[in-house]
C-alpha cells in the first residue's frame, strides 16, 4: 500500500521514528543547533537510520513548507524480517532465489532490478539500512510498479544477510569481475542468493571475503563493465535458464 512518501519538522519526525515509521531516508541541515534537533541525531542514532547533512537550499528545494532544518522520507512499501520471509519460502520452495544489494545508489537501478526480479522469481530482495537508495517515487515508477510485489528487507549490515544464508544452507554467489568463473560456469539450480555491488565501487572487499561462490560476465567489448541493472538481469535469466 503507497503511503506518503515525506515528513517535515523536527519534533514530526521524532514522532514518526518513535511510531515506528518505515524511514528510508533523512535529511538534516548541516550546523544545526539546539536541543530538540540534539535529541532528533541521538533517535538517529540509536535507531541507525540513514541521515545526511545538508545544505539549507537542498531541504527547501524538498519542501516548501516549514522544515526546521529536518526532511525525512517515508518508503512507500512496508518492510519485511529476513528470517520471517526466508520461513515463509522455504515451506512452498526447495530452491529459493534472492538477491542482495551492497548498497546500489542510484534510485532508477533499484527500481529496475526490482522489476527484473519479478519477473525472474526473485523471492526477496535484501538491502542494508544504510548507504543505499532509497524506495522512492523514482523506484516505484521505474519498477513499474513491481516494488510493491516484491518482498524487500532490511539488515543493519550486508554481512548478516550473508552469514544468515549460509546458516540456512543458501549458496551465496557475488557477481565481480574479480575471478576466473564467469555465470556459466557455476550452478544456481539449488538454494542461492546472488548479490550485486554498488555502480561504483562494486562488492565491498570485506563482504566478497565471505561468499561462496564467484561468477563474472564474460565482457567482448572495449568497455570493462555493464550497467548494474543490465549485469544483473543477465545474472537472473541464467539462474532461470538453469531452473527452467
Amino acid at each position: 500500500m503507497e503511503k506518503s512518501t515525506q515528513i517535515f519538522g523536527i519534533r514530526a519526525i521524532i514522532e514518526a521514528i518513535n511510531a515506528n515509521e518505515a524511514i528510508d531516508k533523512l535529511f538534516l541541515q548541516k550546523g544545526l543547533q539546539g536541543d530538540l534537533f540534539r535529541e532528533l541525531e541521538q533517535l538517529i542514532k540509536s535507531k541507525r537510520l540513514n541521515a545526511s547533512y545538508v545544505p539549507v537550499e537542498k531541504l527547501d528545494k524538498l519542501t516548501k513548507n516549514n522544515h526546521q532544518g529536518a526532511v525525512a522520507q517515508i518508503a512507500p512499501i512496508t518492510f519485511h524480517d529476513l528470517e520471517t520471509l526466508y520461513e515463509a519460502v522455504i515451506l512452498k520452495k526447495e530452491k529459493p532465489l534472492f538477491l542482495i544489494l551492497d548498497q546500489l545508489s542510484d534510485v532508477r537501478n533499484f527500481g529496475a532490478i526490482i522489476r527484473t526480479a519479478e519477473c525472474t522469481g526473485v523471492d526477496g530482495i535484501i538491502i542494508q539500512k544504510k548507504g543505499g537508495a532509497p524506495v522512492n517515487g523514482d523506484t516505484i515508477k521505474t519498477s513499474a510498479g513491481a516494488v510493491f510485489k516484491m518482498p524487500i528487507c532490511k539488515v543493519d549490515h550486508v554481512k548478516d544477510a550473508l552469514f544468515f544464508f549460509q546458516a540456512n544452507e543458501v549458496k551465496v554467489i557475488a557477481a565481480t569481475e574479480k575471478t576466473d568463473q564467469t555465470i556459466y560456469d557455476i550452478s544456481f539450480n539449488e538454494p542461492c542468493a546472488i548479490i550485486m555491488g554498488s555502480e561504483g565501487k562494486g562488492i565491498n572487499p570485506s563482504v566478497l571475503k565471505l561468499v561462496n561462490e564467484k561468477a563474472k560476465l564474460p565482457l567482448l567489448g572495449e568497455i570493462e563493465s555493464l550497467n548494474v541493472s543490465v549485469a544483473c538481469g543477465a545474472f537472473l535469466y541464467e539462474a532461470l535458464r538453469q531452473r527452467l
